[in-house]
Parts: C-alpha cells; structure tokens; sequence
C-alpha cells in the first residue's frame, strides 16, 4: 500500500541508520520499538541499517553523529536526524517527517 504522505509508491523505501553506542540489552530494545513503531506507521516500506559507533567510527563520523541513540533517515529527501529519546512514537513519527505532525488521524485520512 503507498503511503501519499511520504510520497511512497508500492516500491519505494524509507532509509534509516540508527547509530548506538554497543549492541547492550537497552540498545536492543530500542530498535524493537523503533521496528515496532515503523511496522504500525509504514508497514515493510522502510530500511533500518543499525550502527554501532565503536565498531563503526568511520560511519558516525561520515554523518557527524555527535551523541547516540542517532536515527537518519536519509531517504526521501531531505535527510532528518532525531537524537535522544526514540521511545515515543509521536515524537519519532514526527521527527522523520512520516505524517507531517506525527499524528495518527492525518495518515487514517
């Protein structure tokens, strides 16, 4: 299903790095809420490259990433970064600019 807002069609994609400090247990959690939070908003119409930045220095430094957590989203353009808390799905729907406001109500119609 495209998702207009977005200005997905069936076969585009969202890009997504996350960049975290260590795979820990907490860092683990936070991408299965990401992944949970993207799957309820976007369905499979996305890809979430996650990083850690002690194995991945070049990377983090590549895309000036100065604190983590760190989500990109890279593609569409243009690129939009979130730092810090990505636990709340308004915020984080929000931040990456998937439904303008992040709110629910815009995507249902």
């Amino acid at each position: 299903m495209p998702h207009p807002l977005l200005g997905l069609g069936e076969t585009d994609r969202v890009k997504l790095k996350l960049y975290v400090t260590g795979m820990t247990p907490t860092a683990r959690n936070l991408v299965d809420r990401l992944r949970a939070i993207l799957e309820e908003a976007i369905e499979d119409h996305y890809d979430l490259e996650v990083l850690d930045v002690l194995e991945h220095p070049e990377s983090a430094y590549d895309d000036m990433i100065l604190a983590t957590p760190t989500l990109i989203r890279s593609l569409p353009p243009p690129v939009r970064k979130l730092v810090g808390d990505l636990s709340d799905q308004e915020r984080v729907l929000a931040g990456l600019e998937i439904f303008g406001t992040g709110n629910r109500a815009e995507k249902d119609g």
